[in-house]
């Protein structure tokens, strides 16, 4: 059983960044996508000010956002590094057999990534996290190294979004077909 503490909080600003562009993605009804929240049952409370003071994940969560992009339904999590080399033991299994089973669906599945020290985030399909993936069941590195990304799913910078992902769903879409 995993316990809440600060350790959860890791990836916050990233993800407020995100949440920010998918306001702005609603308001400009570009796409429809929805923070997923993490379950968790408390165990105690302080009193005083009313907040949780310990809790434990009550269930194993899947995505941090699930929703579609123009009829397309999407699902993805964001992570963030401050090394430039991402242990895979960051995403769980159960995140990975999710995604897969979305894709079988219809879906897209991917992860957004967030290099701190490089203040610079990164579209990362499932099939190439997969090869990764894949490369560390078979006995291989067990993470893998900011080098190893696809330059074409760098994310632009843009005045009106934080994280712009949607051309990068695009980019996707097109490699997909290409």
């Amino acid at each position: 059983m995993a316990t809440w503490n600060s350790r959860g909080l890791r990836g916050a600003g990233f993800e407020e960044m995100i949440n920010r562009t998918n306001e702005i993605y609603l308001e400009e009804g570009l796409a429809l996508i929805q923070k997923i929240p993490t379950p968790i049952t408390p165990i105690e409370f302080d009193k005083q000010s009313r907040h949780i003071t310990l809790a434990y994940f009550g269930q194993k969560s899947t995505v941090d956002y699930i929703g579609a992009v123009q009829g397309i339904p999407v699902c993805f999590d964001a992570k963030e590094s401050k090394a430039d080399t991402f242990p895979l033991d960051n995403v769980h299994e159960h995140q990975v057999e999710f995604m897969q089973q979305f894709e079988k669906q219809g879906g897209i599945s991917f992860f957004l990534l967030y290099y701190t020290t490089r203040d610079e985030c990164w579209y990362l399909p499932l099939d190439m996290f997969m090869l990764f993936w894949d490369r560390a069941l078979s006995g291989g590195r067990k993470s893998f190294r900011y080098d190893e990304l696809n330059p074409a799913y760098r994310l632009p910078e843009d005045r009106e979004v934080m994280v712009p992902y949607l051309e990068m769903i695009q980019q996707d879409l097109n490699d997909r077909v290409g």
